[in-house]
């Protein structure tokens, strides 16, 4: 079992979808960057300041001046403006994925539409033009 376990791991596709969810990882801290620190200020600047991750609805009694201080008081808050921004972000991995995937589908297309290489002589061939060499 443990062999097949090895053999399992070793496999090249197993190992390509670990480096995927790695890069994938890394790639979605970057896109929330993005979005936190250059799209939100913009459409910011758009809406008269407002700030989406800051937007939330209070679900009880209380005033409290900002998400984290109700959150912090334990009070239960609706966040909306976190799910506008989870949106967001998801809207830009999803059309950088699509780019990608786009790009490699026009260049496998590509390398389709491209001549194949002229094929060399057989092994048989090579063998009896061996075999007429040793002859003479």
């Amino acid at each position: 079992m443990i062999k097949e376990f090895k053999d399992f791991i070793a496999k090249g596709n197993v190992m390509d979808m670990a480096v995927g969810i790695i890069i994938g990882a890394a790639f979605t801290a970057i896109v929330g960057s993005l979005v936190a620190d250059l799209i939100n200020p913009i459409i910011s600047l758009f809406m008269g300041g407002v700030d989406f991750s800051g937007m939330y609805a209070l679900l009880g009694e209380g005033e409290y001046a900002s998400i984290g201080a109700a959150e912090e008081a334990g009070a239960a808050v609706f966040a909306y403006g976190r799910f506008i921004m989870a949106i967001i972000n998801f809207l830009i991995i999803a059309f950088v994925v699509f780019m990608l995937v786009r790009s490699v589908n026009k260049m496998k297309k590509k390398e389709e539409a491209a001549p194949a290489a002229p094929a060399g002589p057989t092994q048989e061939e090579l063998l009896m033009e061996i075999r007429d060499t040793l002859k003479k």
